[in-house]
C-alpha cells in the first residue's frame, strides 16, 4: 500500500509551482507565436502553437524529472540532452510538414511549418527554465510574423490577400 501511496505523491525533483509557471508560461508564448497564424485564418493558429509549445515544455520537464529518478541513477545510464532537443525537432518537423504543401508551382504552408518549429523551440526552453531564452525567441518570432509581413505588404513584395503560407480550401 506504501508504494501505491508513493506513487502518486507529487514526488518531483522541481516543485510543483515551478512545473506549472512553466507550462503556463509555455501556454502563453505559444499564443503569441500562434496569434499572427490565427489573424490570417491559417489551419495551424492560435491552440496549435499553444499546444505544440506545451507539449515540448512537457517533454523538457519530464527529460529533467527523469534524470533524477532513482531508477536511471545507475552509471551505465546517461543523460544526453541533444536528445531531447533532436527527438522534439523530429517530432515537431513531422508534424510541420503536414502544412507544407507543392500546389500549382508554389510552396505553400512553409510560414506555418516554421511558426510551429518555433513554438517547439520556445516550449523546450521554457520547460528546462531558459526564461530569457524563451521569450525572446518569442518575441523575436511574434516580430517576424507580423512586423515583416506588413513590411512585405509595403514594399508590394506581397499581396495583402495573399501569403507564402496561404492554405487554399478545396
Amino acid at each position: 500500500m506504501e508504494a501505491l501511496l508513493q506513487e502518486f505523491a507529487l514526488g518531483t525533483t522541481l516543485p510543483w509551482q515551478v512545473i506549472a509557471v512553466r507550462l503556463t508560461l509555455s501556454i502563453f508564448l505559444g499564443g503569441i507565436v500562434g496569434f499572427e497564424r490565427e489573424l490570417l485564418a491559417r489551419p495551424a493558429g492560435l491552440r496549435t502553437h499553444m499546444l505544440v509549445c506545451l507539449a515540448s515544455a512537457t517533454f523538457a520537464i519530464v527529460a529533467v524529472e527523469i534524470v533524477s529518478m532513482p531508477a536511471f541513477s545507475d552509471e551505465q545510464v546517461r543523460a544526453d540532452p541533444v536528445r531531447l532537443v533532436e527527438a522534439i525537432t523530429a517530432g515537431v518537423a513531422f508534424l510541420a510538414a503536414g502544412f507544407i504543401i507543392f500546389k500549382r508551382g508554389q510552396v505553400r504552408g512553409l510560414t506555418t511549418g516554421a511558426g510551429m518549429w518555433l513554438a517547439a523551440a520556445v516550449g523546450l526552453a521554457t520547460g528546462l527554465g531558459l526564461w530569457l531564452i524563451a521569450v525572446l525567441a518569442c518575441l523575436l518570432g511574434a516580430l517576424v510574423l507580423a512586423a515583416l509581413r506588413r513590411l512585405e505588404i509595403q514594399l508590394d513584395l506581397k499581396d495583402a490577400h495573399d501569403d507564402d503560407t496561404r492554405d487554399d480550401e478545396e
